[in-house]
């Protein structure tokens, strides 16, 4: 795997001049299934920065819960985002979302909204990542420190627990080798799904499972406990996010599946408690949720530094999916991105033309910035309208 040695990001200041929010929703065929909510539509909020030279930085907010939570979020990017992220000159991304965290932290109090308040400033920091390299003509890999590109591992996610063979062979056609199964239905229908997976990808392919904070404690040990004839290569968050790191170093003693989590996570103290634990293998935060790509690659080199895997957390439209592969291309080390297996326009439109996989791995171009850039007229069918008085 590629090391991060290359040199970090040199720019010239950055100036913002605009921040523009843009919500999307496209049909759910199927529904996403987890075990504690059902996405019946596929929403994605982009955030466009442009600088005073008209050049231009695209960022996703994560925004899939609640199900009116993409409107809310694009307001407040728009609301207290904005008048931050054009304020001053930035010397670099990090700056930037330092300050947003550093101005957003009393009215994370005030509001009760950590969640989204962070999301946004993730969002921001991802746009900044983009317009930065695209002005320095590097792709965001190496303005990261990453040295080369390298067939990054991928897998193929959220599959649902509705004949879920027929959808994982499906993408084992398009070049997939790894296979993520959504558990916590039940001990029946859980284990009917496996069998039903294993039997039809044969035993050289690479599964896991997610219970999406399913169970507690002894329930995640006795699943653990009686998937493990299937080879799974993790289990991931079984418990509750906010459980101590403790409860994972016992669930690893107490059972012998490989565990995953951390994409719910949300300051950099979390992560380093959980990178300490030796219950927690697998670091997966998601570039939308905390810390853009700014704290991202914080984690992730501290992850792999610990002897951890990093395998980056992303369920939604193709930006977000595009600056997880380039984080995973600068950190190196071992693991897999999270490639959404369901249907999703908003996802291949704006992934497009970075998403090959082949053999199981994705390897980015050199373009500069991400690679990609919206097509705001192909997305023009899911666009929506919402509410701006007031900003």
């Amino acid at each position: 795997m590629m090391q991060d040695t290359a040199k970090p990001l040199q720019t010239q200041p950055l100036q913002i001049e605009s921040l523009d929010a843009f919500v999307f929703r496209a049909p759910a065929e199927p529904p996403v299934q987890t075990s504690f909510g059902i996405m019946h539509d596929r929403p994605a909020v982009l955030l466009r920065l442009r600088d005073k030279d008209g050049a231009e930085g695209w960022g996703e907010v994560w925004c899939n819960f609640p199900t009116v939570g993409a409107e809310h979020r694009a307001r407040m990017a728009l609301a207290y985002g904005r008048p931050v992220i054009t304020s001053q000159p930035w010397s670099n991304p990090r700056q930037a979302w330092l300050t947003m965290l550093e101005r957003f932290a009393v009215l994370m109090l005030q509001t009760g909204e950590p969640g989204p308040l962070h999301q946004i400033a993730a969002g921001i920091d991802m746009a900044m990542w983009d317009l930065a390299a695209r002005r320095a003509g590097l792709p965001v890999w190496r303005a990261l420190g990453g040295a080369s590109a390298w067939p990054v591992p991928v897998y193929a996610s959220g599959i649902n627990p509705t004949d879920p063979q027929k959808l994982a062979v499906a993408k084992r056609e398009e070049g997939y080798r790894a296979f993520k199964l959504k558990v916590g239905f039940g001990e029946a229908r859980d284990m009917a799904n496996l069998r039903a997976m294993r039997e039809a990808l044969g035993d050289d392919a690479v599964m896991m499972v997610d219970a999406n904070q399913a169970w507690d404690a002894e329930q995640a040990i006795a699943a653990g406990r009686r998937m493990a004839p299937f080879d799974l290569l993790w289990l991931e968050e079984p418990v509750r996010a906010d459980a101590p790191p403790q409860t994972w170093a016992h669930l690893a003693r107490q059972q012998p599946l490989r565990l995953a989590g951390g994409e719910n996570l949300s300051s950099m103290a979390r992560y380093d408690d959980f990178i300490a634990q030796p219950g927690m293998s697998v670091i997966q935060p998601d570039a939308g949720k905390w810390g853009g790509l700014s704290g991202c690659i914080d984690v992730a080199r501290r992850a792999n530094a610990a002897g951890k895997w990093y395998c980056p957390h992303w369920l939604g439209a193709g930006i977000g999916l595009v600056a997880s592969l380039h984080l995973k291309t600068a950190a190196g080390g071992d693991g897999y991105v999270e490639v959404d297996a369901n249907p999703n326009p908003l996802r291949d439109t704006t992934a497009a033309p970075a998403m090959r996989v082949q053999d199981g791995c994705v390897q980015l171009p050199d373009a500069p910035g991400f690679g990609v850039t919206p097509d705001l007229a192909a997305l023009q069918a899911y666009a929506v309208r919402f509410d701006q008085a007031g900003l």
